[in-house]
């Protein structure tokens, strides 16, 4: 709109001047301008309104756009809630002893005949702080098995509890003192407690001096 008006002005401009040429008097005559220099003066001022009008348009700025990248914001809906997946830790070694009480049957140095077959048969006391679960297992540690079996307990033993555990064995065809060691175990295979044995002489051999039963344990 300003770009029209102002070539309206320079048009009318130019007629205001064409009859200015025209009228008057001979005697007050104004020195007339030759049309070429109209013609120039009126391209001036078309093109000077022009340049203004650039100059008063506003320019289109691109937005800059935006490089930040959006802050991700980590939400607990998926994050399980501090101890519903618990499991109470199963209990320690250090929970667990077994302490030899005494010989129910074949007491140290009994004589025995080759082959003879005999039941050993102990007494323990579950002498530490956590029941022995069903499951565990009294076994051979050393010595001479004499063909004995591991034991296994058939129920839960709780602590300060007596217990017998007896072991079918049989007497070896070698004559002598003959020995064999025997432990308490977890149903991973972990020993703790007293390790008891059974000593017998067969064949009438020398009897070796024992000492008592059991062997304890730290």
């Amino acid at each position: 709109m300003k770009m029209k008006t102002t070539a309206l002005m320079a048009a009318l401009m130019i007629a205001g001047l064409l009859i200015s040429a025209c009228g008057g008097s001979d005697a007050e005559a104004t020195p007339t301008m030759a049309a070429q220099e109209i013609q120039t003066m009126a391209v001036a001022t078309f093109s000077s309104g022009l340049t203004q009008t650039a100059l008063a348009a506003p320019t289109d700025t691109p937005t800059p756009t935006s490089t930040v990248t959006p802050l991700v914001i980590a939400t607990l809906a998926n994050v399980t809630p501090l101890g519903t997946s618990f499991v109470a830790p199963k209990p320690t070694a250090g929970c667990y002893s077994m302490s030899y009480v005494s010989d129910v049957s074949i007491p140290d140095n009994t004589p025995m005949t080759p082959g003879q077959t005999f039941t050993k048969t102990w007494k323990i006391k579950n002498s530490g702080t956590c029941a022995w679960d069903t499951g565990f297992n009294f076994a051979f540690t050393g010595g001479d098995a004499m063909s004995g079996a591991t034991y296994t307990l058939p129920q839960s033993v709780p602590a300060n509890t007596e217990i017998d555990v007896s072991v079918n064995m049989t007497a070896p065809s070698t004559a002598g003192t003959i020995r064999g060691n025997w432990r308490m175990s977890t149903t991973t295979g972990q020993f703790f407690g007293d390790e008891v044995y059974v000593q017998i002489i067969v064949g009438g051999g020398t009897a070796t001096p024992s000492a008592p039963s059991a062997t304890p344990t730290p």
